[in-house]
């Protein structure tokens, strides 16, 4: 009795037809703009504010990449504070 083994190559995670190459990803355009000079301003002024109060450095990293990513959608440092839900 034989016994045949047969290795059958690894798939790449997608199931193209054999000698087809996968279609290229769309580029997606990012509707984020980077933050002008009057925001860094009036974030790092916030920042400061809320420092001296003593909010601890994790909970200010957090906080201040959540006010970034909303100031960058056009929000104030004002309407961001308060959308994350800050007093």
């Amino acid at each position: 009795m034989f016994v045949i083994i047969i290795k059958m190559p690894k798939h790449s995670g997608y199931s193209a037809q054999p000698g087809t190459e996968p279609k290229p990803r769309k580029e997606v355009a990012s509707k984020a703009k980077a933050l002008s000079d009057e925001q860094k301003a009036d974030l790092k002024k916030h920042m400061e504010k809320l420092k001296e109060g003593g909010m601890s450095a994790d909970d200010l990293k957090s906080h201040r990449m959540k006010m970034m990513v909303r100031m960058r959608k056009g929000m104030s440092v004002k309407e961001a504070h308060k959308d994350i839900g800050g007093k």
